[in-house]
């Protein structure tokens, strides 16, 4: 029997109409889709009249679903995986399916699409020759000490952040690296995206007068970087 493909699928991450003809077609496809949350998903595949199969998989899944859908690629099946938004396996569980089916010597192939660090990265206008993704960073454990290397990093930082701690974020950025340009992407893709553009501390005092609602790109400047007139 032949073994099936493991497709690791990007979709939007927020306006739907950016998914890719590849994605429409390997959702189509596929045996069964693994998901992030079923709901948020199963908006995608309603609007484009597709249906599929669904399995739960996400931060808290037991190992037994990674088997499971490990043993079923093996008998032939085709998978796609997909997050909630974006590309899958970045700041996202689903690196530990891909390394349980490369051991298995299994079939995997990509799907590009959208990403909102390097979407965020592309718009900055903040350099992109060389930059680092740190994705969220941790909430207590390790975070000052964290802060404090990157405020030595001579390259362009990405981060994300949610609604309930950008504010904390933008404050903390204004203590270690008070003289950096930074630009707060919200709503990537969506109707209400917005840029907030200039040095920390000028953000924070603006922040009052903001939406402070959905998600967050924050891409800071290098620590030598000046910016051109």
């Amino acid at each position: 029997m032949s073994k099936g493909i493991l497709y690791i699928v990007a979709t939007p991450i927020g306006n739907l109409k950016d998914i890719t003809l590849r994605a429409l077609e390997t959702l189509k496809e596929a045996d069964f889709i693994l998901c992030e949350d079923t709901r948020v998903t199963a908006n995608l595949l309603n609007h484009f009249e597709i249906k599929k199969e669904m399995v739960s998989f996400n931060a808290q899944s037991e190992s037994h679903k990674i088997e499971r859908a490990i043993e079923r690629i093996s008998n032939g099946e085709t998978c796609a995986l997909v997050s909630d938004a974006g590309t899958p396996c970045i700041s996202d569980p689903g690196v530990r399916l891909v390394n349980r089916a490369i051991k298995e010597g299994l079939t995997i192939s990509g799907i590009p699409g959208a990403n909102a660090a390097i979407l965020s990265l592309s718009i900055s206008g903040l350099p992109t020759d060389s930059f680092v993704f740190e994705g969220f960073l941790p909430q207590k454990k390790g975070r000052q000490k964290l802060l404090k290397e990157l405020a030595e990093e001579n390259r362009t930082i990405v981060l994300y952040e949610s609604a309930y701690r950008i504010e904390k974020l933008i404050e903390e950025l204004a203590e270690y690296m008070p003289g950096r340009s930074v630009v707060v992407q919200r709503e990537l893709t969506k109707k209400f995206e917005e840029a907030w553009r200039g040095k920390p501390a000028e953000i924070l005092a603006d922040m009052p007068n903001k939406t402070i609602k959905g998600e967050f790109v924050i891409v800071i400047s290098p620590k030598d970087w000046k910016e051109t007139e």
